[in-house]
């Protein structure tokens, strides 16, 4: 086709170096022919006249190229004599030896001239024609001016060839570095899983061993309380079917003379004390989450767990688990402990924590559990009425050790109105009518720092009611005396 509808060129890519090239108006004929492949064909053919040697010259004036022979032959001719004949020395000279290269448009009309506004060789008749008042000169006089100009682009061309090629080089490294690096990782890797690969399987035995060691230690439990039971009740046995049978068959004498005997016998053995539950428990349990150290330099998880809690042995601990203060944050710890008494070391157990006023059914106070993870458990509370409460702490649904347990809660804290201080009559200079509201006096007026004085505690004591703990609660109010000066205020010197 000629064209798009419409005079719109369509885009065809080059079959060689694929770019987009766009269809003159003209079809494919328009196109920019390709000179060098002519005379590469050209070249390939030899010498225009034999066909058989290289050229190694051409006519000047025919135009043919000529090898050695034909030269020679060709200066000899009568008709040729005359004709201009020179060698071909280089590639250029080899392009130079094409044949002369004719208009498209003017098939008779050799193109020697060049349209600049086109930029496009013609020929005579194009400038007398559709290039008319375009400017033109020689082919010969515009082709430095072009020659440099694609020279220029050749090079920064050839820059850029030289920039690709260094790269495409530096990825060729990266990527004979990248496959080595992943060679040597892949090797780490191996050599990690491999070791990863003995340490579990170590571990494993190990917790096997365990298991196996656990397991023959219950049953060797389990057999020796079996034997003492067993032995036990062959004696109560023998005891009973002796005792049932002097009943039942004996005189009246026989029985009161065996009576001691019997009775004695059968008296000691229900002393025996016995446990009326197994020695030990079929809890085995394993816990894959456990950290278990490390095992051949990795660290490892996955433990046998033994210990099972027991309510019975759990404690609480709290400076103040019986008092509480009104709208104050307080609370106790909870210490979990196995059958045997030691410390559980883990958390997760299910505990249960109740806070009910023992006079007003609908208030409870809401606790807060925080599981530490180590076997012990924080919990804390803020009750909002004073009063009487009853506290249960359960584990698994059984109450530990101590609970339940009451809890009084106090009114607010009152805090301290005077002054934590030796006394008040030093603290006031040794004014005779000061008086401590700890109910101290300083008959005869003062008598120096001797604290010799009736009343006097012994030691540092709040001015305001006497408390001689610094971060006790005030219980005292203002002096009962009245007067100007036995109300006065000290500060602490």
């Amino acid at each position: 086709p000629e064209g798009e509808p419409g005079g719109a060129a369509r885009p065809v890519l080059c079959p060689v170096c694929d770019a987009e090239v766009s269809l003159p108006p003209g079809g494919v004929g328009q196109l920019t022919p390709d000179c060098l492949a002519g005379s590469r064909a050209g070249a390939a053919a030899g010498c225009d006249l034999c066909a058989d040697g290289a050229a190694a010259g051409r006519c000047l004036t025919c135009g043919v190229r000529l090898c050695p022979f034909c030269c020679r032959a060709h200066r000899r001719q009568k008709k040729t004599a005359s004709h201009a004949v020179t060698e071909l020395e280089n590639t250029k000279d080899c392009n130079q030896a094409w044949k002369p290269l004719l208009c498209p448009s003017h098939p008779t009309e050799e193109l020697r001239l060049f349209c600049e506004q086109c930029d496009q060789p013609v020929c005579q008749e194009c400038v007398l024609g559709r290039h008319r008042q375009h400017p033109y000169d020689f082919t010969s006089s515009v082709i430095h001016r072009h020659g440099d100009a694609l020279r220029k682009l050749l090079k920064n061309t050839q820059q850029h060839m030289d920039t690709l090629e260094d790269v495409l080089s530096q990825i060729d490294n990266v990527g004979s570095a990248v496959r080595s690096r992943a060679e040597a990782v892949a090797t780490e890797i191996c050599l990690f899983a491999s070791g990863y690969v003995r340490a579990i399987e170590e571990h494993r035995d190990r917790l096997l061993k365990q298991l196996e060691d656990l397991k023959v230690q219950k049953e060797n439990l389990l057999h020796l309380q079996k034997a003492q039971l067993q032995q036990l009740l062959l004696d109560m046995r023998t005891g009973v079917e002796f005792t049932e049978h002097l009943l039942m068959s004996g005189s009246d004498l026989e029985i009161l003379i065996t009576k001691g005997v019997v009775s004695s016998r059968l008296t000691k053995l229900n002393s025996v004390a016995y446990s009326t539950h197994p020695s030990v428990d079929d809890r085995i349990q394993f816990s894959p989450q456990e950290r278990a150290g490390q095992c051949c330099g990795y660290e490892v998880f996955g433990a046998v767990l033994n210990k099972v809690v027991d309510p019975a042995r759990c404690t609480l601990h709290g400076e103040d688990l019986h008092s509480a203060h009104q709208n104050q944050r307080t609370g106790f710890t909870l210490l979990c402990n196995d059958t045997m008494g030691e410390r559980m070391g883990q958390g997760g157990e299910a505990v249960r924590v109740t806070i009910t006023h023992k006079d007003k059914r609908n208030c409870a106070v809401k606790p807060t559990v925080c599981d530490n993870g180590d076997g012990t458990y924080c919990i804390s509370y803020s009750p909002e009425e004073p009063g009487l409460y009853a506290v249960c702490v359960c584990v698994k649904g059984q109450h530990v050790q101590g609970s339940p347990f009451a809890l009084m809660v106090k009114h607010k804290f009152r805090e301290h109105q005077g002054v934590f201080h030796c006394c008040t009559f030093c603290s006031s200079g040794g004014q005779k009518a000061a008086r401590c509201a700890c109910g101290g006096t300083m008959p005869g007026g003062y008598q120096g720092c001797g604290h010799g004085h009736k009343g006097h505690p012994g030691c540092h004591h709040w001015s305001c009611c006497g408390q001689v703990k610094e971060s006790s609660e005030c219980l005292g109010g203002p002096p009962s005396d009245t007067s100007p000066r036995s109300s006065l205020r000290t500060v602490a010197l």
